[in-house]
């Protein structure tokens, strides 16, 4: 009887122990997993916003979005209280066209600079003037939306040539 209780003793001890680490294992696994994932998701900022002091009923945005994450984005739109026809453009070949998103590569950036790709608002709802801020929204198809104060600089102000 001794010995058969010392067996199921030591077989209940081991089963408890079996259980023990693999919970431990799964916990440091998942916590392990969650971590890498957050690691390797999109990790995006803005630098360089601005927008140059409209002259008619429209205006330009530019910025630089920053991804330091392993996983790319996209930037799929922009809204702002400023228009309600945001649309944002690429230049190729000297010519100006709507598309539906830029890419955002993994550890990588999206320059939106005068002369190529921009965000372009129409039909603006009043004139901001240089000096005053403009808020804006990027919307992203994996990260959440990002608000953006863009200042509003002289109608010729372009960062490249300073």
């Amino acid at each position: 009887m001794t010995r058969r209780t010392t067996t199921l003793s030591a077989s209940v001890s081991a089963v408890a122990l079996a259980a023990a680490l693999a919970l431990t294992g799964c916990s440091s696994s998942s916590s392990d997993a969650e971590t890498d994932s957050a690691k390797s998701g999109p990790e995006l900022k803005v630098s360089g916003a601005f927008m140059p002091q409209p002259v008619m009923d429209m205006a330009g945005g530019f910025l630089t979005i920053t991804n330091d994450g392993n996983t790319a984005d996209k930037l799929t739109s922009v809204t702002s209280s400023l228009s309600d026809d945001i649309t944002i453009h690429e230049s190729k070949n000297q010519k100006m066209q709507e598309v539906k998103s830029f890419d955002i590569p993994a550890n990588g950036e999206l320059k939106l600079e005068r002369g190529g790709s921009h965000i372009m608002f129409m039909e603006l709802k009043k004139q901001p003037k240089q000096g005053e801020k403009v808020g804006i929204e990027l919307h992203f198809e994996k990260s959440a939306p990002i608000k953006v104060e863009l200042p509003v600089e002289a109608p010729n102000h372009n960062p490249k040539q300073h």
